[in-house]
């Protein structure tokens, strides 16, 4: 069953090597292309993310060097990997590719500058999440102690996302400013929180958000981090599908999905360690739920999702 995953940290890992890891097979890339291949994964969500010591100054040319890393060593040395632009994209693939999204998460690297953004947006940015989990111009992430809500530029980002037909993402905002997202954003998700209720963590999401997320038409994305699972130290794919059962008694079941967070987190659910183990998600799934609902959380409750977009 094809899955659509909507978060890896593969272009941060590719910056961090100066670009020395193929991204066809390092063992060092969870997702990297023959581990999507393996674990039926045919659209990937690549996030730019840019490291909190970066100086200010640099961090907008840190992210289009990660968009460069995308363009030439994602795309360029594998003809399998197809670069989505556009939502329409989606329904283009053929058999044995796998499609390749940009996205941004936090904005960090665009200061205060919209063109920065809208540049950005050019190269195939099709989601952007605000803030990782500090403070930044936008907004206050989910783990800065002051727990503000979206500036004036905050609402300008949002504003050009909906001009734009861009995601906003709120999985990294505090509560107030996933609220103040609510109220403005046209399309908005979350793409890789797990439930607060089983797991109390500020990066989750309480019932009272993911019933406003649910209830405005977005979709919630499940992460694959044992932090964000429960808090015993580690967890397995049954302590995260626990995660989407609880969604589906919010009344998500036709709104929720996968986002693995591979790449970009240092611990990992058992028999989920990598791209190429997602079925043993998806089989366990099969185990609790229709194969209609399974086929909606690996991928046709996001492409419902797009096409009113």
């Amino acid at each position: 069953m094809n899955v659509i995953d909507l978060h890896c940290d593969a272009l941060l890992k590719l910056w961090e090597t100066d670009g020395r890891l193929s991204y066809a097979d390092a063992p060092q890339l969870a997702t990297n292309k023959k581990r999507l291949q393996k674990g039926k994964v045919n659209v990937q969500f690549f996030a730019i993310f840019i490291e909190p010591f970066i100086p200010s100054d640099q961090k907008f040319q840190s992210a289009l060097q990660q968009v460069d890393y995308f363009y030439k060593e994602v795309l360029g040395k594998n003809p399998e990997m197809k670069h989505l632009k556009n939502w329409n994209d989606f329904q283009a693939l053929k058999d044995g590719e796998i499609g390749a999204v940009l996205t941004l998460e936090g904005v960090d690297a665009i200061g205060d500058d919209l063109t920065k953004l809208s540049i950005l947006h050019q190269l195939g940015v099709l989601l952007i999440g605000l803030t990782w989990n500090h403070a930044n111009l936008a907004a206050d992430g989910a783990q800065e102690p002051r727990g503000a809500g979206l500036t004036v530029f905050g609402k300008e980002i949002v504003a050009f996302n909906n001009k734009n037909k861009i995601l906003t993402d709120v999985s990294h905002l505090c509560d107030r400013a996933f609220w103040d997202v609510m109220e403005i954003a046209d399309y908005p998700l979350a793409s890789h929180s797990n439930s607060r209720v089983l797991c109390d963590h500020p990066r989750n999401m309480t019932d009272e958000m993911a019933k406003e997320m649910f209830g405005k038409g977005g979709v919630v994305h499940v992460v694959y981090n044992p932090p964000f699972t429960n808090n015993e130290g580690s967890a397995s794919i049954v302590d995260l599908i626990k995660h989407i059962d609880h969604f589906c008694g919010l009344g998500g079941v036709r709104q929720i999905g996968l986002g693995s967070d591979f790449d970009g987190i240092s611990q990992l659910i058992t028999g989920l360690e990598d791209a190429s183990m997602t079925q043993n998600l998806i089989n366990e799934l099969l185990k609790h739920y229709s194969e209609e609902e399974v086929r909606g959380f690996a991928s046709q409750n996001f492409l419902n999702f797009i096409s009113k977009i």
